[in-house]
């Protein structure tokens, strides 16, 4: 009799014990502006660069950009300065790949839709660079970019390169990342424009 009453007992909690399972299962959640997350994208997740990193470090200097004395002439000339985009060169040790092209998209974006200038979009650069056979490299060449720029018709690039110095102390460790941007002038290769913006991310124990 106690042994029966011990295995009923027994199923009784394994039952309970089923039923709870899909409860614990994990489950995805959505965040964001107009979510009940919100601040889902704001916690970092390690020391490397995410999509809210990259995306204050293009603001910070695009904001530089666009009230520099530089913007004042693009702004008071009477047509459209033509600008284009260079790749952004990762001299870091992190796979950017996709979000260096959101980067990009992100800038191509951001001087659009200023109505100060016009660009020629990435898709454009890059059928012509294939029908003139030239290779394209985020390192900026300023003879190759004048080739360039000759064929998609631009009197300035934008271009820059992302940075990251690591520093350990202790079981400690902090990565400082800098965005460079330039303006560089097709026509004489001088550097019209240049500004850096910095975001630094650690481990803390």
């Amino acid at each position: 009799m106690h042994m029966s009453s011990s295995l009923g007992r027994l199923a009784f909690f394994l039952a309970a014990f089923a039923v709870a399972l899909p409860a614990c299962k994990p489950k995805a959640i959505r965040g964001g502006e107009g979510t009940e997350n919100p601040d889902l994208d704001d916690a970092a997740m390690s020391t490397g660069l995410d999509r809210t990193d990259l995306n204050d470090l293009m603001k910070k200097n695009m904001t530089a950009l666009m009230t520099s004395p530089l913007w004042g002439q693009f702004r008071s000339a009477g047509k459209q300065p033509v600008v284009a985009i260079w790749p952004i060169k990762n001299d870091t040790t992190e796979h950017l790949d996709d979000q260096m092209l959101t980067l990009l998209s992100d800038m191509e974006t951001e001087l659009i839709n200023s109505g100060i200038v016009a660009v020629v979009t990435r898709e454009r650069q890059s059928e012509m660079i294939a029908e003139a056979n030239i290779q394209q490299t985020p390192d900026f060449n300023p003879a190759l970019a004048a080739q360039i720029g000759r064929q998609v018709g631009a009197q300035y690039f934008v271009t820059g390169k992302l940075q990251a110095v690591d520093e350990r102390i202790n079981k400690e460790r902090r990565v400082q990342y800098t965005l460079f941007m330039q303006v560089v002038e097709v026509e004489t290769s001088i550097v019209k424009f240049q500004t850096k913006s910095e975001r630094s991310k650690a481990i803390v124990r």
